[in-house]
């Protein structure tokens, strides 16, 4: 699984995307605004670990989860 941080622009919020490893978005999802697109694809158990992740990265970088 992928994960990339893409920075807002003015009123657009950032976001965060999960890809899977052929690169199909699996969740795309605002930075302040995770729960809910987490729970769908189940993930909800990993939530604190994935924004741990994303608080870190920069933004535009993408990093490979092992999850």
């Amino acid at each position: 699984m992928y994960l990339i941080k893409v920075k807002g622009v003015a009123k657009i919020p950032d976001y965060v995307q999960l890809r899977d490893d052929k690169f199909t978005l699996l969740a795309y999802f605002r930075v302040d605004r995770p729960e809910k697109s987490l729970d769908k694809i189940g993930l909800g158990d990993k939530y604190d670990y994935i924004m741990g992740v994303v608080r870190d990265l920069p933004f535009g970088k993408i990093l490979k989860l092992d999850i």
